[in-house]
């Protein structure tokens, strides 16, 4: 099978050195795509001399920038996406494509928990995993490995969906379950990164947070929005018996509650339409 190897770097000079030699050997067929997010470093030139096609940005993007133009270079109809850092393994990418070839639409490599960076970092992945797996009804175990094979085209579908930042895993996950294009979850084994990472705890740590209610908005906004108007007409009706019982009068603030579950929900049926119009396919 021919395929494209995006690999996103940005000052990875050092983890290229390593990977790349090993893809040559192993995938001889394999068109590979080092998509160079503003390097500082050697990372442009340790691609070419390895034989890579390089797609440079002149600054930095973020690493679903990156992804996205090595997507819209790639040449073949299979794309394999892993990072430049020395984490994922080259000899693994044939387990990932075995996998495409049952049928599926998006195969990921998932990292178990001695995989994970640090202990906050597996934490914090283990409750995006869990909430994504509530909001889909599928077993998720790994919702932002960056280590997967998807097909070009379907991939290609939901490029404007993508951010430029890191949580370009996350989108295409539930962007793929979403149009009910079929996801399989393949473990791997993953080594310690090569240099210093690029992720900063306290902002990408807030950014994150964030991703959690992305995650329910991406896939499907009532089951963010209706659980939360029912939040608020349930307080607004103990409080309403509260104050009757009490004083027998019928309080502003219960009138305020009771507004605010209305907005919210119609808010979220308005979500629902709009998201899904973002996953409509014209024939």
């Amino acid at each position: 099978m021919s395929f494209s190897i995006i690999i996103p770097a940005k000052n990875e000079a050092e983890g290229l050195e390593k990977i790349l030699p090993d893809i040559k050997r192993l995938y001889p067929q394999a068109e590979v795509i080092v998509s160079d997010d503003g390097s500082t470093d050697a990372t442009a030139e340790v691609a070419e001399r390895h034989g890579a096609r390089v797609s440079s940005s002149p600054y930095s993007m973020g690493n679903g920038a990156a992804i996205k133009r090595g997507a819209r270079a790639a040449s073949y109809d299979v794309l394999v996406m892993m990072d430049g850092d020395g984490q994922h393994q080259p000899s693994e990418i044939q387990r990932l494509l075995d996998a495409l070839d049952e049928g599926y639409d998006m195969v990921v490599g998932y990292r178990d928990s001695e995989g994970q960076a640090n202990v906050s970092r597996g934490l914090a992945n283990a409750l995006y995993n869990r909430l994504a797996s509530l909001i889909t009804g599928h077993r998720i175990y790994d919702l932002t490995s960056g280590f997967r094979a998807v097909r070009a085209d379907k991939f290609r579908e939901f490029l404007y969906l993508l951010p430029n930042g890191f949580s370009y895993p996350t989108t295409s996950t539930m962007a793929f379950f979403r149009s009910a294009y079929p996801v399989k979850y393949v473990p791997v084994d993953v080594l310690a990164r090569i240099g210093s990472s690029h992720i900063k705890p306290v902002r990408d740590g807030i950014r994150f947070l964030l991703i959690i209610f992305k995650i329910a908005t991406l896939y499907s906004p009532l089951k963010l929005f209706l659980p939360t108007a029912g939040v608020f007409f349930l307080t607004a009706l103990a409080y309403y018996l509260y104050t009757f019982f009490t004083m027998g009068r019928f309080t502003n603030m219960s009138m305020l509650l009771f507004s605010a579950s209305v907005i919210v929900f119609l808010i979220g049926l308005v979500s629902e339409q709009i998201t899904s119009l973002m996953y409509r396919r014209d024939s």
